[in-house]
């Protein structure tokens, strides 16, 4: 998932959009965005991250049929503790936000990201349904500038800077039941550096 040390590779083609400029109607959209190079964003295939999920789960509940960390439907929406189990298996560590705590207390340079648990909307096709399951969205920084590499997304997300991805988790966390996990490695982990204390 995210490692100390990461660099974008060079041969991808995904190019990020700026937050402020997504649109819904797509001619809109492509002449209000200035071009960008291609944000590449190193993502293994699809197949590959359900089966590095697929084994932490059945780690964590090795003779259950109907494994309790992973959705009914067989859709890869695992639970936290398959998330943490991954992270563990990857030297890091992942630390709960409390959001009674302000935003400003969160030391962003200690953090190498931020995992988001969102509401979202159930849909079979056009048909929109009454539910809403759980989503987990990605949030990670690159040479400065902070991305929103949500699946859902169509290429990621421009947030911007420090102040940019504060802004995106206090409107999702004012949205309310969103749940913040903060990726970190075991130092920053065991000194709780996570945390400005000033």
């Amino acid at each position: 998932m995210v490692r100390p040390g990461w660099r974008p590779r060079e041969e991808s083609a995904m190019s990020p959009v700026p937050r402020e400029a997504r649109e819904t109607d797509p001619q809109k959209k492509n002449t209000q965005l200035s071009p960008r190079p291609p944000l590449p964003l190193p993502c293994p295939p699809r197949a590959q991250r359900q089966n590095k999920g697929a084994l932490v789960q059945t780690r964590l509940a090795p003779d259950s049929r109907l494994n309790p960390h992973r959705s009914l439907l067989g859709t890869g929406n695992y639970d936290v503790n398959v998330i943490m189990a991954a992270l563990q298996g990857q030297g890091l560590a992942a630390v709960w936000w409390d959001r009674r705590r302000p935003l400003s207390q969160l030391a962003l340079p200690q953090v190498l990201g931020l995992i988001l648990n969102l509401p979202s909307p159930v849909s079979l096709g056009l048909l929109s349904l009454p539910l809403r399951r759980r989503h987990w969205v990605a949030l990670r920084q690159v040479d400065g500038i902070y991305y929103n590499l949500d699946s859902k997304l169509r290429a990621p997300e421009i947030l911007g800077d420090e102040d940019g991805v504060r802004a995106f988790l206090a409107a999702e966390m004012a949205q309310g039941l969103c749940e913040v996990l903060l990726v970190v490695t075991k130092e920053v982990e065991e000194k709780g550096s996570w945390l400005r204390t000033d």
